[in-house]
């Protein structure tokens, strides 16, 4: 199988996780490239092929290529589900293009992948994929803690007008937003820019939490931080002026997902 053939297909449906993070963002690290790629399924035998796919396939293909950390999930409340997604990071985009001739020359990802595309039945309707590019203070996906049967995961999409808005509300979670997120225990996962996409210029993030109650609780312990007070008040940082859009999605991991 040719590069291209894996890459218009299924690049980054699970690559490897890797040795688990700290609790925090590393210190010093250059910034790692970060993958999602969305599966728009049909309710039905779609969502178990692909669900099949990623964790008998792609998940062994890509710890055998050694990247990571990555994750997989299915949506809980979100627009344009169902879907599978697959979050994936590599060091560099070289690194994502070795990976990929990995997998691509993986002789039982090769067995997978035409069992999945078979063209006797449709195993998704679409697919659609975007890169980011880490935060400089948060440079690389960063896995949970401890393992919860409840937990969930929210990823949040802000857009804004033009670039110049853009880098601003980067520098915003830079200086401190998402310091304040640690802080109160949201458990922050990655923040990326959206370097290849739809809708940019645009930044997304993903917080995990350990059940719906604990987002509900948390989201309004930060609505009301001292800290996140005085940084929104800055009449530079106000949401009108640096974000056009907010999306969010509610996750939850497929069961063979190293992030969980």
């Amino acid at each position: 199988m040719k590069r291209r053939d894996f890459v218009s297909v299924t690049t980054s449906a699970g690559l490897a996780a890797g040795p688990s993070a700290a609790a925090g963002p590393p210190a010093a690290s250059a910034s790692s490239i970060f993958e999602l790629r969305y599966f728009h399924l049909r309710n039905g035998s779609q969502v178990q092929r692909t669900t099949d796919f990623l964790g008998k396939y792609f998940l062994p293909a890509a710890q055998r290529a050694g990247v990571g950390p990555m994750g997989f999930f299915a949506a809980v409340i979100a627009e344009q589900s169902p879907f599978a997604m697959a979050l994936t990071s590599y060091s560099t985009l070289n690194a994502m293009a070795e990976a990929m001739d990995k997998i691509a020359s993986d002789k039982e990802f090769q067995k997978g992948f035409e069992e999945y595309n078979s063209m006797s039945e449709l195993s998704y309707i679409r697919m659609e994929n975007s890169l980011l590019r880490g935060f400089d203070t948060w440079p690389n996906v960063v896995t949970p803690g401890a393992r919860q049967p409840t937990r969930i995961f929210e990823l949040r999409t802000y857009e804004s007008n033009n670039l110049k808005a853009a880098r601003r509300k980067i520098k915003m979670f830079d200086d401190g937003e998402a310091a304040i997120f640690k802080r109160l225990g949201m458990s922050p996962v990655f923040f990326g820019e959206t370097i290849v996409g739809r809708n940019l210029p645009n930044l997304t993030y993903m917080l995990a939490f350990d059940n719906l109650a604990a987002r509900e609780a948390l989201w309004g312990k930060f609505g009301s931080d001292p800290e996140w007070q005085k940084l929104r008040s800055n009449p530079d940082l106000a949401d009108a002026l640096i974000v056009s859009n907010i999306s969010n999605a509610i996750l939850r991991p497929l069961p063979f997902s190293p992030i969980r």
